[in-house]
């Protein structure tokens, strides 16, 4: 969202690594920057002696003691941000997993966003000179809300902003806050750890341009991280008088905005997470028949199953009240309706690719000849739909914000992209102000349905992607990074760039780099004129195999012919943050690196069949395990217990 902006527009040049044979040159990866150790420096002997001792348990350390107990102290809120967002652990319970966003670490990042935030204030309004800066502040149900809020609240009444309680709310509703007429705050705060467990929570940042970026994050946590330290010490922080925090009904405005959009026969599973306003602030006062809905009481403990789109829970349980209720659509939104993914009429669920698919269909038809940006774990079958209606398609670098950013500077450098997806459910669009708002991708695919049924169209929403070519098998495997997290980022780059050389060196015969390990699209690559990017969340490659030995024989494939079109090894990334932080997304080292291996329908000579073909996958990652991860020597720092299980 906020992308650094080129001088010169983006090309389509062609690409040296593409399978075809034509050319792409790649600058080198742009190197992790190195953070400077942080210092502490006091003036007054007494009071030092005094704070130091109240951080060390007592104990008169050294000077060097008193940095090392400042670093790591400071690092605690540091480790925190993910990506643009920040995330921790707020509940006790979770195994091997002690509580580190406590109160104190909320409050001191609040002051800090506020006072970053009056600094961008005055840089991009030059006639602004103090005055009053304004932020709300929602929050999913989680159990921990109260408790974070009254910190938040502080810390930003702290850094003398106005504060703005909006309550229980949506991730995109708090977005809109700075944009909807009534309120048009300058800022806003949505507290909540998405799909998370019940025991997360998080802190996500946005101003009237979208989202933070990674790097303005990462500036918030170092400005909180020295607060930090001083509040341990002692030093500063003196408790004030309690905030004052006008409390307001955003979401109520925020419905009427969905309102003004919309009607039909919709399900909703809101998995008991803040979706429940879709079903009775929008659909049911436009008229629509919601029975069947499932889960619509807010409950932070989630206890029927995790609010995610992508978890199979939910998307069988509303696919069942679909079928019962004979519904025309039925939608799971995750926690803080950022996410969303859809049942259609027939009980085909309907996220992943082919939501992708199924919002560039009606995107194309509204804006011929459009770019759709996606993470690169998409398939060929969806580049090739998307080329099918006149579209192009630009697969770039996984993460729900890059992907957005990737857009924005596209349409900066004259390359009209009106949809920028990720397979997990993220998705936004140009003429929303490039926010992933769930429940606008929904309003987006009714208004499609009704479409469908004035001019006469038979069939669900569904039909829209009926042509969409699905990999026969496909199959994710993740390998942690295992030691300290302090050398994770290193590790896995040195993973990742061990994997690119073993193939241009030739010692994995038949696999042939498919991109840049930056971005690519259909005969060619987007080329970034931009001598200053904006900091992206993994590296990756992709590659195809042409076939240097046979894959086993199967029932399908009995002679155990090589495929007639190559076999995709979708993409290989490094889950690390470009800010040189490690993800914290999921336990238990979520630092590593993800394999995603799908294979095409096509098997042996001209034979065509639309089954699964058992064992591709399996060949790829045997070969995989033989040739790179065992003679390596990555195997020494990788966890490959997965692709042995495989």
């Amino acid at each position: 969202m906020a992308a650094t902006i080129p001088a010169s527009p983006a090309t389509l040049q062609p690409c040296k690594k593409n399978v075809s044979g034509s050319m792409l040159i790649r600058s080198p990866p742009r190197p992790w920057r190195r953070r400077l150790p942080q210092h502490v420096v006091i003036a007054d002997a007494s009071s030092s002696s005094r704070g130091l001792k109240a951080a060390t348990g007592g104990r008169l350390e050294t000077s060097t003691d008193a940095a090392a107990v400042a670093g790591e102290d400071g690092d605690v809120i540091r480790r925190l941000q993910n990506g643009p967002d920040v995330r921790g652990v707020a509940l006790e319970g979770e195994n091997g997993r002690a509580v580190d966003l406590t109160p104190l670490a909320v409050e001191v990042i609040a002051e800090s966003f506020g006072e970053w935030l009056r600094e961008e204030l005055q840089q991009l309004e030059s006639g602004r000179d103090g005055g009053e800066v304004r932020v709300s502040v929602g929050r999913d149900p989680r159990l921990s809300g109260a408790r974070l809020g009254a910190a938040l609240f502080a810390g930003l009444a702290r850094a003398g902003c106005s504060v703005f309680d909006v309550g229980l709310a949506t991730t995109p509703a708090c977005f809109m806050s700075t944009k909807l007429p009534r309120f048009s705050y300058d800022a806003s705060i949505m507290m909540t750890a998405s799909h998370l467990p019940y025991t997360r929570n998080g802190l996500k940042f946005f101003m009237k341009r979208g989202g933070l970026t990674s790097g303005e994050v990462e500036g918030v946590c170092d400005r909180a991280a020295r607060k930090y330290v001083a509040r341990k010490m002692g030093l500063g922080g003196g408790r004030g008088m309690p905030p004052v925090v006008m409390r307001v009904d955003l979401m109520s405005a925020y419905a009427q905005h969905l309102r003004n959009i919309i009607k039909e026969r919709v399900i909703v599973n809101a998995g008991n997470g803040c979706g429940g306003f879709f079903t009775w602030d929008v659909l049911e006062k436009l008229g629509a028949d919601t029975t069947g809905s499932l889960h619509l009481e807010p409950d932070g403990k989630f206890p029927h199953h995790m609010p995610n789109p992508e978890d199979t829970t939910a998307m069988s349980l509303t696919r069942g009240a679909v079928l019962d209720h004979g519904a025309d659509l039925g939608v799971v939104f995750d926690t803080d309706v950022d996410r969303s993914g859809v049942v259609d009429a027939t009980g085909a669920a309907i996220n992943g690719d082919r939501l992708i698919a199924l919002m560039s269909a009606i995107v194309l038809d509204e804006h011929p000849g459009t770019t759709v940006v996606t993470d690169a774990r998409t398939s060929d079958g969806l580049t090739r739909f998307i080329q099918a209606r006149g579209g192009h398609h630009c697969l770039y670098r996984v993460g729900y914000r890059n992907v957005i950013d990737k857009g924005v500077q596209l349409n900066a450098d004259g390359v009209e992209t009106h949809l920028m997806m990720e397979t997990t459910g993220h998705g936004a669009l140009k003429e929303n102000n490039f926010l992933d708002d769930g429940a606008y991708m929904v309003v987006k695919i009714i208004i499609e349905m009704v479409r469908m049924r004035l001019v006469g169209l038979e069939g669900s929403v569904g039909t829209l992607i009926m042509d969409l070519e699905e990999p026969a098998e496909s199959k994710l495997m993740r390998m942690n990074i295992l030691g300290e997290a302090k050398y994770a980022k290193q590790r896995g780059t040195q993973a990742v760039e061990t994997f690119r050389n073993h193939i241009q060196e030739g010692k994995l015969n038949g696999w042939v780099l498919d991109d840049c390990g930056d971005c690519s699209v259909s005969q060619g690559c987007l080329v970034d004129t931009n001598d200053d990017p904006f900091d992206v969340d993994a590296y990756m490659y992709s590659r195809v195999v042409l076939g240097s030995g046979s894959p086993s024989a199967t029932a399908s494939n009995p002679a155990g012919h090589l495929p007639r079109f190559p076999l995709r090894h979708q993409q290989l990334h490094v889950a690390i943050l470009g800010s040189g932080h490690r993800r914290r997304s999921s336990p238990p080292l979520p630092t590593g690196l993800n394999f995603l291996m799908s294979t095409r329908e096509n098997w042996g000579g001209s034979t065509f069949a639309k089954s699964s073909i058992p064992g591709g996958c399996k060949s790829m990652a045997k070969d995989l395990l033989d040739r790179y991860l065992l003679t390596s020597g990555v195997n020494e720092f990788v966890d490959i217990t997965e692709i042995h299980v495989y």
